[in-house]
């Protein structure tokens, strides 16, 4: 009726969802660490430039 039974194989559709959910298992499974300090910016990026330039206009 509306079940399945045990000699009948499985649509293609079902094939199809039970190939898609295993890959996102293995996705899911092989997920990094989260990175706790994503999207702050680094406190010194390259030298020792602390001060804002000044530009100066040459004379004569």
């Amino acid at each position: 009726m509306g079940g399945m039974s045990t000699d009948e194989s499985p649509s293609p559709a079902d094939e199809m969802k039970a190939k898609f959910r295993e890959a996102l298992q293995a996705k899911k499974g092989r997920r990094g660490e989260d990175h706790l300090d994503a999207g702050q910016q680094p406190a010194h990026a390259h030298g020792p430039v602390e001060t804002k330039r000044t530009f100066r206009r040459k004379t004569g």
